[in-house]
C-alpha cells in the first residue's frame, strides 16, 4: 500500500496494482519530486502522464493543484485511479481520467487547443498544463513523447510550465528537446527525475 505524503489527504492509503509489471513511483521519490515542485503546485494544472496508480497526480491534488488529468493506456489502471479518487471523495471538477496512449492523448489535446471556425461565440479551449509528469515503462520511447511536447509546447505547456520525466539511471536523456532544456536532474536509487523548461 502507498500513502499520500502531505497536504489535504496526508496519510491516506492508496490501492496498489496487483501486478508487479507496474512500477509505481516510490513514496521517497514522490517526496523528493514535490519538494522541488512545492512553489509551483498551488493552483496548478497538472498532467500525470502514464499515471499508473495515480499516486503522483493525487499527491498534487492533496498539495493544492487546481486540476489533474490522469492518463494511462491501461483501462484497468484507470479503474484503479478512479477507485482511489472515489475513496478520497475528490470532486469530479478537479480531475479527468483518460485511457489513452501518451502520444495519442497529447495529439488530441493539442488539436483541442486549436480554435475552429464557429458562428457566434468561440468555444472555450482547454488550458495548457503548468506541470507535466511523465513516468512511462522504462522500455518506452521517451524521446518521441518529449520531442512532441517540445514541438507543440505553446499548446501543451503554459508559459512557465515544466515537464518532469522519471527514468532509469542508465537511460541518458538529451539535455535539450527543441524548445525544452533540462535544468535539473535528481537521482535516487535506480531512478532519475529530469526537469525540463522552455529555453
Amino acid at each position: 500500500m502507498m500513502r499520500i505524503i502531505a497536504g489535504k489527504y496526508r496519510g491516506r492509503r492508496l490501492k496498489s496494482p496487483p501486478s508487479a509489471q507496474t512500477r509505481p513511483t516510490s513514496d521517497r521519490l514522490r517526496e523528493t519530486l514535490f519538494n522541488v515542485l512545492a512553489p509551483r503546485i498551488e493552483g496548478a494544472r497538472f498532467l500525470d502522464l502514464c499515471a499508473g496508480t495515480g499516486a503522483v497526480g493525487i499527491e498534487a491534488l492533496s498539495r493544492g493543484a487546481e486540476h489533474v488529468t490522469f492518463v494511462d493506456q491501461s483501462r484497468k489502471m484507470c479503474g484503479l485511479i478512479e477507485a482511489n479518487l472515489r475513496a478520497l471523495k475528490i470532486e469530479s471538477e478537479s480531475i479527468d481520467v483518460v485511457s489513452a496512449d501518451a502520444t495519442a492523448f497529447l495529439r488530441k489535446f493539442r488539436k483541442g487547443r486549436e480554435p475552429s471556425p464557429t458562428v457566434g461565440l468561440m468555444p472555450r479551449l482547454p488550458e495548457p498544463f503548468d506541470i507535466m509528469f511523465f513516468d512511462p515503462p522504462y522500455a518506452a520511447d521517451y524521446e518521441a513523447v518529449l520531442s512532441f511536447i517540445a514541438q507543440h509546447r505553446p499548446q501543451l505547456l503554459s508559459g512557465e510550465g515544466i515537464a518532469v520525466v522519471e527514468h532509469h539511471k542508465k537511460k541518458d536523456l538529451p539535455e535539450e528537446f527543441g524548445s525544452l532544456k533540462c535544468y535539473r536532474r535528481l537521482r535516487q536509487g535506480d531512478s532519475v527525475l529530469s526537469f525540463y523548461e522552455a529555453t
